[in-house]
């Protein structure tokens, strides 16, 4: 029995692991942009994965080459969404935005995933997934206006929050797509070949805009982005859902708003204001009522 309590203990650290590797991938995204540009670090990002990942990946690859032609469809929308929209969107945001408003909109991954599932799978929603998705919206409204509604038509500050939401959006439909699809094609084979549709997806945009140079100010941030957000986080979380399910998961994004804000404190100085807790409260209200189940 205490043999097992201890492998349910170190299970929940794997979830807490790869929440707190994501937020301070937001802090280093909004730290990064005096010293290089979205599509850049976005970019190298996925190149650093695509390189770390290659001596290990290719041959396998080559050998489920069949399984890859069958899906690449699917694999090319998911790269598409998860790693170009979402992402590129977010290094986008953070140049209008502070790394805590950013951790915030990210818990509204469940919420927004309720409704995608809605449009896309016919899964309607329960009166508690209802009520909590609004009363969400209302606290993010709050953070986004600093706790006065009135802001919200009188300026136009909200431009990275705004992109923040969209990318968020965009990530719903990335989880929506795989439960719709569920791919019968290995997890690290999926998301090296996502990874090289990724990199595709780049190079319009690079040949367009150009790259910054990878320099002493910025390496650190590529080379962080590009393993430990990129690879290291995917595979924690991964295992996480093996070993204690999707659900008890899932519950741990919740804790992704304070990680960002407690880092984002501590390195970049941004305050959190009551308005901050006030509309994370109601955020994080609204998004345990939406998980809240009917029972008949």
């Amino acid at each position: 029995m205490t043999q097992q309590n201890k492998t349910v203990w170190w299970a929940l650290a794997l979830p807490l692991l790869a929440v707190l590797i994501w937020s301070l991938n937001i802090t280093v995204t909004r730290y990064v942009v005096d010293y290089i540009s979205p599509v850049s670090i976005s970019f190298y990002r996925w190149l650093v994965a695509f390189l770390v990942l290659t001596p290990f990946m290719l041959a396998k690859v080559w050998r489920e080459r069949q399984l890859v032609l069958q899906h690449w469809k699917q694999l090319a929308v998911l790269a598409a969404f998860g790693m170009v929209l979402y992402q590129g969107l977010g290094y986008t945001a953070a140049h209008y935005t502070t790394a805590t408003n950013m951790g915030i909109i990210n818990a509204f991954i469940p919420i927004f995933t309720i409704f995608v599932s809605m449009l896309m799978l016919k899964d309607i929603p329960n009166r508690f997934a209802v009520v909590g998705s609004l009363l969400s919206f209302v606290g993010l409204l709050y953070v986004m206006t600093q706790g006065n509604l009135v802001n919200l038509v009188q300026s136009s500050g909200h431009l990275g929050d705004v992109m923040m939401v969209l990318a968020v959006f965009f990530y719903a439909f990335y989880g929506v797509f795989l439960k719709k699809w569920q791919l019968q094609i290995p997890l690290m084979i999926s998301l090296y070949v996502q990874i090289i549709f990724a990199l595709l997806y780049h190079l319009p945009f690079v040949l367009w805009i150009g790259l910054d140079a990878v320099d002493q100010q910025n390496a650190g941030s590529v080379l962080y982005a590009g393993v430990f957000p990129s690879l290291v986080a995917p595979l924690v979380w991964m295992l996480a859902v093996q070993m204690i399910g999707p659900n008890r998961t899932s519950i741990f994004m919740n804790l992704m708003p304070v990680f960002t804000a407690i880092i984002a404190n501590m390195w970049l100085g941004e305050a959190w204001t009551k308005y901050h807790t006030i509309g994370g409260i109601v955020i994080l209200l609204g998004i345990l009522l939406a998980q809240k189940k009917v029972y008949k």
